[in-house]
């Protein structure tokens, strides 16, 4: 890897400087800044610290060359001033403690943004003469006299006679040669040399806040801010703007708030520390909901009465509501201006907005005194006996009770505050029947005459008797009708014999 747009390449060979340390990054025309053993020995263990660098005469002190622009801080640092390009190398420190001497390299890398890189390659290839061509990408590569310039010497060694063709690229980089892989062959030879990328680096041009959850951010959620620039190397430490206030933070990308509430509804913002033009901007919302519903818990009203209900909601956005009574869905919200039994249960509002629902519930209890609503008797079809019939009305349930002994046939099941309860007499007399029904909240009385079997089946009898009397003389007045009607119809007869 080479920096600043730089990628040295050989057909034949390549070598690498490598360290037991990380690289160090400068930058072209600032201060540079190269650690000394990294805190490996104390400052007050040190006697002597010295500087040197590998060059092709050998080993040099930090002198020379750098005298105007080298000095060390309290940590023995190097500090280089108006990094150059050719600052990218391998420097040592040199530390002497009691009798003992260490040494700590550090490669130094100089990433550049000049227009032009310096030379990018050299592809050298041996006697005969060859053409060699570059590739970018498997793509082969043009000299165009503005960003791509190849150069190609061509060395003949006198002893020998042997030519040597060095080609030399020199590339222009810009950001979107991020990643791309360059490469050199000799035309017509089975002779490539391995591809190699380099490092680019470019100033942030976009920046842009992402907010987590993408989609619906709730009261109670925790919103995840993450602030994202292009730029290489990216950066390390950015501000947030939390409306109105200023949080920064280093070596992230992201900020956290923890349980946000309705409040964090707002504009907010994150910018680059050394650039706070360079920023981006989201509006967030916190979804909520709030209800109240009055009266609510356990509601007891007698039948007649009104219950006036109030539902306040209170919501970041449009509510959608529904009612259930009895876990059964209803399609209008009840109106309970006169309460009846049958109004009695459990009823349930649900509230939605958005991702967030709420719900509030009440059980309703209509009361009232027992009240018998109707008393009335049937014979039963092989006329041994009655079946009387109470229908009562009343909660809670009303107990009924007759004044007359008899066998209960059964209760109907207490439904919407109404019940129906029979008996079976066999009355040998006439007599007068009271259905009583009873609650806690009243009570109330029926009579019914029950008149006594043996008297009923005697007018049963007397009636027939009388049906055959009048069928009688209506069969006599029959006959007479059709004896007179014979005799007009002779005489009629008679007569008109004598007339003629």
């Amino acid at each position: 890897m080479q920096t600043g747009g730089q990628l040295k390449m050989c057909l034949w060979c390549f070598s690498f400087a490598v360290t037991s340390l990380e690289p160090i990054i400068g930058q072209y025309g600032e201060m540079l800044k190269i650690p000394c053993n990294s805190g490996a020995i104390k400052a007050e263990d040190i006697a002597i610290t010295k500087w040197k660098y590998v060059s092709h005469t050998g080993d040099q002190f930090a002198t020379d060359e750098y005298k105007v622009r080298v000095s060390m801080d309290k940590n023995s640092s190097l500090l280089i001033s108006a990094a150059k390009l050719s600052d990218q190398r391998t420097f040592t420190c040199m530390v002497v403690t009691g009798g003992d001497v260490f040494e700590y390299p550090v490669n130094v890398l100089i990433h550049s943004e000049s227009e032009l890189a310096e030379k990018l390659s050299k592809c050298p290839h041996a006697n005969p003469p060859a053409n060699i061509t570059w590739f970018k990408n498997n793509k082969p590569l043009e000299a165009d006299g503005k960003g791509i310039s190849i150069k190609v010497s061509v060395v003949v060694e006198s002893s020998t006679g042997l030519s040597t063709t060095t080609s030399t690229l020199e590339y222009s980089a810009m950001k979107e040669d991020t990643g791309a892989r360059f490469k050199c062959r000799a035309d017509g030879l089975p002779l490539e040399s391995s591809s190699m990328n380099f490092t680019i680096t470019y100033s942030t041009e976009n920046i842009m806040l992402e907010v987590s959850p993408q989609k619906e951010l709730k009261e109670g959620d925790n919103l995840t801010l993450k602030c994202v620039a292009d730029g290489n190397p990216a950066p390390t430490s950015f501000n947030f703007h939390l409306k109105g206030e200023l949080v920064t933070v280093e070596n992230t990308d992201t900020y956290t708030i923890a349980n946000v509430s309705r409040d964090a509804t707002g504009e907010y913002k994150c910018s680059l520390t050394d650039d706070t033009s360079m920023e981006a901007t989201r509006n967030i919302t916190v979804t909520y909901l709030d209800i109240n519903l009055s009266p609510s818990g356990n509601i007891v009203k007698r039948a007649g009465e009104a219950l006036n209900l109030s539902l306040q909601i209170d919501s970041s956005g449009k509510a959608e509501v529904s009612w259930t009574k009895n876990n059964a869905k209803l399609g209008k919200q009840p109106n309970f201006t006169k309460l009846g039994y049958s109004d009695s249960g459990r009823y349930e509002w649900t509230v939605t907005v958005g991702h967030i629902t709420r719900t509030a519930s009440f059980d309703l209890t209509v009361e009232g005194p027992a009240v018998v609503k109707s008393l009335f008797k049937n014979r039963s079809n092989d006329g041994q006996h009655k079946v009387l019939t109470c229908e009562a009305e009343g909660s809670p349930k009303p107990a009924v009770s007759w004044s007359i002994n008899g066998t209960v046939l059964g209760e109907s099941p207490f439904v919407n505050g109404k019940i129906t309860h029979k008996i079976k007499v066999v009355p040998s007399a006439n007599l007068t029947v009271h259905c009583t029904v009873t609650n806690s909240l009243g009570n109330d009385s029926r009579a019914i005459n029950v008149s006594s079997l043996i008297e009923e089946v005697r007018m049963d009898k007397q009636d027939q008797s009388e049906d055959s009397d009048q069928t009688r003389l209506v069969v006599g007045v029959i006959v007479g009708l059709l004896i007179a009607t014979l005799v007009i119809g002779l005489a009629y007869w008679v007569y008109s014999k004598k007339s003629k």
